[in-house]
């Protein structure tokens, strides 16, 4: 089992900034990727930002430029650097990882943390 803890959210102006951290524990051997999803009120969760254990990185087109996605060394911590934050970034962020399991993959989800964009 891995357990994704995340912090970091909150209520934020337009054009400010919020950093939110993920630490994962538990059974972090052989996690291959890490990154953030984010759910806002009557959307489907999307994929904002990856990065793999090479160091790789993908980001949604919406938060290119605005977003940073990074993995620590230990590859058991990421975080995201949001800046120029706009009130359609508003939504729940959910840390998450993938690890390798037997033949397969299983994602792991952290509990989730608000992030309201507004003036």
């Amino acid at each position: 089992q891995v357990q994704l803890v995340e912090s970091g959210g909150g209520l934020v102006q337009p054009g400010g900034s919020l950093r939110l951290s993920c630490a994962a524990s538990g059974s972090i051997f052989s996690i291959n990727a890490m990154g953030w999803y984010r759910q806002a009120p009557g959307k489907q969760r999307e994929l904002v930002a990856a990065v793999t254990s090479d160091g790789g990185t993908n980001y949604a087109d919406s938060v290119k430029g605005r977003f940073t996605i990074s993995r620590d060394n230990t590859k058991n911590t990421v975080s995201l650097q949001m800046n120029a934050l706009k009130p359609e970034d508003t939504a729940v962020y959910y840390c998450n990882a993938i690890r390798i399991e037997g033949l397969g993959r299983r994602h792991y989800w952290g509990q989730g943390t608000q992030v309201t964009v507004s003036s």
